[in-house]
């Protein structure tokens, strides 16, 4: 498969020439509806929470948002969307064009975005998270050892080395620090679960891998296992109650879903409920950066909305502070529960590169369907081997 127009760094999203997958050799019975869904719903979340960013809760509170708008704190037109997608779709395209979880290549586009506004919805970074630039900046030292032992010179192959040539020097791609529990490894999350959805454990695991490239905290990488569960669940049509239900974590626990760690004590008190506060900020939901503040806001809406995304993605951003990510951390919960079709249309029509957005989306499944098959038959290759 050509996937060369995913690797063009000089044009914008929405001039990308996509190329839809093929249509699936067998049967799959993940709904496409439902991966859709979420990968839009995290781009519609930040595109209307976009305009509102760093706006406090008492301020929201006497000017509501009620619509996708541009201006406000980038001046962004209406439907752009910031690093939320941006690197969401970075890690969309990684997992496409290798075919798989692939650490280096994911930092490198990271990399593309922060440096030359790769997957950008303005062609250039205007806003990235402390976490993740340190992260970054650790990444492009790291890459300049690499080429020393590797004697590469010229960029554009130290940038797309194969996976070997990287594991043969052991090269070490967790960048961030052991305290970087912001919520920038979350806001990006959904392209994981949606790839990996047919294992439970496949999910969770990668999504902790995920993390790990940018904020080493554990309670930030078993957040990013925590909600990756929920989203893949979600696309396996668990209802809004069975994702809500209080006892869900310790039943994936026993199902082994979780591998041989469980999850900080601090991420098991929201899985067992904490965020179902009726007063909302009132009662301590907060839509900060704190990485496990950020889930609580996000399944506080979920829990609130009434099984209607508009709702919930309105009270995700009328919360304040980090309003574009907590819109985009429940854009992909709900928009894997309620399907594409629950994001209003208006919404949808004014989104930035929607087309992009949902070829990626096909592609995350088709190729999802695709590593799963590859996945048994290596798994009856070793087992008669």
């Amino acid at each position: 498969m050509d996937k060369d127009w995913l690797n063009l760094s000089g044009r914008y999203p929405h001039e990308i020439q996509y190329v839809p997958p093929p249509e699936q050799k067998k049967e799959d019975n993940i709904p496409l509806d439902k991966i859709v869904g979420s990968l839009l719903g995290l781009a519609v979340g930040d595109a209307l929470g976009a305009h509102a960013e760093f706006r406090p809760h008492n301020f929201l509170q006497e000017n509501p948002v009620k619509d996708l708008v541009g201006g406000g704190t980038w001046g962004l037109k209406g439907g752009q969307w910031t690093d939320d997608t941006s690197m969401a779709l970075c890690l969309s395209v990684s997992l496409i064009v290798n075919e798989d979880f692939y650490a280096y290549d994911q930092l490198v586009r990271y990399k593309w975005w922060w440096k030359h506004g790769y997957m950008s919805s303005t062609g250039k970074c205007f806003d990235i998270g402390s976490a993740t630039r340190r992260a970054l900046e650790e990444f492009t030292q790291r890459q300049v050892q690499l080429a020393q032992q590797l004697n590469v010179q010229a960029d554009v192959i130290l940038d797309n080395l194969p996976k070997h040539r990287v594991e043969s020097k052991k090269f070490n791609a967790d960048c961030s620090s052991s305290d970087g529990a912001g919520n920038g490894a979350l806001m990006r999350l959904a392209p994981i679960p949606l790839f990996f959805c047919r294992s439970e454990l496949a999910a969770t695991v990668h999504a902790g891998k995920s993390a790990r490239l940018t904020h080493g905290d554990r309670k930030a990488v078993d957040v990013c296992r925590f909600y990756s569960l929920l989203i893949c669940c979600a696309i396996k049509g668990y209802s809004r109650t069975e994702l809500l239900d209080d006892n869900l974590y310790q039943r994936a626990w026993n199902a082994g879903w979780f591998g041989k760690e469980s999850l900080h004590e601090e991420v098991i008190r929201v899985a067992q409920g904490s965020y179902k506060k009726k007063g909302g900020y009132q009662d301590g939901i907060r839509g900060k950066g704190y990485i496990v503040q950020s889930l609580e806001a996000a399944l506080w809406a979920f829990w609130s909305d009434d099984g209607l995304f508009r709702k919930g993605i309105l009270l995700a951003v009328n919360l304040g502070d980090d309003t574009d990510t907590t819109a985009a951390i429940y854009g992909q919960l709900a928009g894997a529960c309620y399907g594409v079709g629950q994001i209003p249309q208006e919404w949808k029509d004014a989104l930035y590169a929607k087309d992009f957005i949902i070829c990626l989306a096909q592609w995350l499944k088709y190729l999802g369907h695709e590593w799963m098959l590859n996945s048994i038959r290596m798994k009856k290759a070793s087992s008669t081997g």
